[in-house]
């Protein structure tokens, strides 16, 4: 990157969101981790504050986001990562269920992007980084309520295109197909063991670090990322 920013990153402890933070880092830059649990984060070479926020607390989070912003006023970039994964028919999952996965992967990245644009602004523009999915290209049978979380994500996107631009603001969603993360640890299915199966959180982490280098008045407003050879495998009981 051209020159040294303080770049906010959610879902820092693992996955995507910390192949995010640890490339960010090695370009020189400071990167604000948050996670629900901060001792998970790593500690990373560089200029790293990790900070403990439960993203799903919706009750909490304006407080806690505006507290953030207000200790942290030199912020020119946001990357949304934290999320969640349930996958089975609608009518398998509890309203609890539902509620709970609208809250982590819609409304509580609503409220990031709204606790942090202005803070953008002030410092003169910047990126807001959105992480959304193939599910947001594409409804598929069993993934209703994810789905339907990464579609709005995308139209958020879309719409904050054209109210962010004239405050040099730029807005890019990244739609990744399977990562091989521990996204899948707690489903009953994963990508094939074949390399070209799957796509490597580092080759996200390499995406996202390519539009922040952009320059300032071009912008990825999307950008799909697909495994070469896409095979889903069932896990054996």
């Amino acid at each position: 990157m051209a020159e040294a920013r303080t770049l906010l990153v959610t879902g820092a402890s693992s996955g995507i969101g910390r192949a995010i933070s640890t490339c960010l880092l090695s370009n020189g830059q400071s990167v604000i981790g948050v996670a629900r649990d901060p001792g998970r984060i790593p500690a990373e070479e560089g200029i790293f504050k990790p900070i403990g926020i439960d993203l799903a607390d919706l009750a909490r989070l304006p407080d806690r986001l505006t507290e953030l912003a207000r200790d942290c006023p030199k912020i020119s970039g946001v990357i949304c990562c934290a999320g969640a994964g349930w996958f089975g028919s609608l009518e398998q999952m509890s309203y609890a269920d539902i509620r709970s996965l609208i809250d982590l992967n819609l409304t509580s990245q609503v409220f990031v992007v709204r606790a942090f644009l202005p803070v953008i602004k002030r410092n003169g523009g910047g990126d807001v980084v959105l992480m959304g999915s193939e599910a947001a290209l594409s409804g598929g049978r069993y993934g209703a309520v994810y789905s339907a979380t990464k579609f709005a994500l995308r139209g958020l996107a879309q719409s904050l295109k054209h109210e962010c631009a004239g405050a040099g603001v730029r807005i890019t969603i990244v739609n990744p197909g399977m990562v091989r993360t521990g996204f899948y640890d707690q489903l009953d299915f994963e990508p094939g063991s074949d390399p070209a199966n799957v796509i490597e959180p580092q080759d996200v982490a390499d995406t996202v670090a390519g539009v922040l280098n952009a320059r300032a008045g071009t912008v990825f407003d999307e950008i799909n990322l697909s495994p070469l050879k896409r095979v889903v495998r069932k896990k054996k009981n």
